[in-house]
């Protein structure tokens, strides 16, 4: 029987884990139809002009805007159609003073055209056109570099890359960019007692539940490999803990008792930093570090493992992979009263429907605990009960 070390608050216990987490320096550079939602790892600087040429903002008729002054639908100002320009095509003919070329939003100003008239505020009769209102020098026209100019820096380092600045990095004929890994993430469910899902249960079995809660919550951040199911064996511990990640998580095995040897193994092979956190669920939580290897050890029951996942894991995932961890927080009325356990922080699922947070814990080993939860309530280590009607900051999941 090992058991647990001094247990530490969990705010120390947080301070730990992203004392220990460092932002991630290595990059690859990927297509961009690959790169949304990633991290960008340099500056964008624009190697052309957008849009690279002087085009129409609207639909009309391409002009010198000298011949249309003193215009109006009393006195229209009658100009000769030389020509049609539809986007993507260049003009073969130079606009002369009198002359009008009917344009597409989009297409190439012509040379010797600056400015458009709206096609709402034409005529056209036969091979002329009418012009009703006068338009001023570059009226209707986007210039060349009014989007983005050559030289510019367009996106900077460390913006996550949105749609719309793949958009910017489309438009500038960008084909591949360089963006920060994501941190490689195992996660290794541990005990005799659990199957894989697909497979027969036994009596005394359980389905394994951990590994699937925790990947799909850490995918949009990293890239994950599930591993077989680990068995309680030192070696087979071991023998995980030599493989190459910047996470590796364990799953189960973290509680006092005969098989718990996750943290004789971490201090072996390196530092033991946290064996046991003032925290409920999660008690039974280890952290530690193996090289740059951060090393969890999550509780086995499912809503234990899934709130630390959400409280603990992901921030320090999220940070290394260079992405601000932002916390929704909404105001709600306690829909009852909460009995807290004291001397031990506790995170505590609660679904909020109408204004309201309604208690949805059951026990530790129920994932319906956090299936039935939008969100969850701190409930401090000193308090001893929460009280019906109260108001309460609800953590959005």
């Amino acid at each position: 029987m090992m058991p647990f070390h001094e247990l530490i608050s969990f705010d120390e216990a947080k301070k730990i884990i992203m004392r220990e987490t460092k932002p991630i320096k290595r990059c690859e550079e990927i297509n961009i139809e690959e790169a949304g939602e990633r991290v960008l790892c340099n500056d964008v600087i624009a190697t052309i002009n957008i849009p690279g040429f002087d085009r129409a903002a609207v639909d009309g008729y391409v002009v010198k805007a000298e011949d249309t002054y003193n215009a109006s639908f009393r006195n229209p100002k009658r100009l000769k159609i030389v020509g049609k320009i539809f986007a993507g095509e260049v003009a073969s003919k130079k606009i002369e003073n009198g002359e009008a070329m009917q344009i597409a939003t989009g297409a190439a100003i012509p040379e010797g055209g600056d400015a458009v008239v709206m096609v709402e505020y034409t005529k056209r009769e036969g091979n002329e056109v009418e012009i009703l209102k006068p338009v001023y020098l570059g009226e209707n026209v986007s210039k060349k570099d009014e989007d983005i100019k050559k030289g510019e820096k367009v996106i900077k380092k460390g913006s996550i890359l949105t749609p719309a600045k793949i958009g910017v990095l489309a438009a500038l004929g960008i084909e591949k960019v360089k963006v920060y890994e994501k941190p490689h993430v195992i996660i290794a469910p541990t005990g005799d007692e659990i199957v894989k899902p697909g497979n027969p249960l036994e009596k005394g079995k359980i389905y394994d539940i951990n590994s699937y809660t925790l990947s799909t919550l850490l995918k949009p951040f990293a890239n994950v490999v599930l591993n077989d199911i680990v068995r309680d064996d030192e070696k087979e511990i071991e023998r995980i803990l030599d493989r190459e990640a910047d996470y590796i998580i364990f799953s189960g095995g973290s509680s006092v008792g005969e098989r718990d040897i996750f943290a004789r193994v971490i201090e072996k092979k390196g530092e033991l930093l946290i064996h046991g956190i003032a925290l409920k669920p999660g008690k039974p939580t280890i952290f530690g570090k193996i090289g740059k290897t951060l090393v969890f050890g999550m509780p086995g029951y499912p809503t234990s493992c899934l709130t630390n996942a959400y409280t603990l894991l992901l921030p320090s995932v999220k940070k290394m992979a260079r992405i601000k961890h932002e916390e929704r927080k909404i105001k709600a009325k306690m829909a009852e009263k909460i009995i807290s356990t004291i001397g031990r922080h506790q995170i505590y699922p609660v679904m909020v429907k109408d204004g309201e947070a309604y208690p949805v814990f059951k026990e530790s080993g129920a994932i319906t605990s956090m299936s039935q939860a939008n969100g969850y309530i701190e409930i401090p280590a000193n308090v001893e009960y929460v009280e019906k009607g109260s108001i309460v900051e609800v953590t959005l999941f």
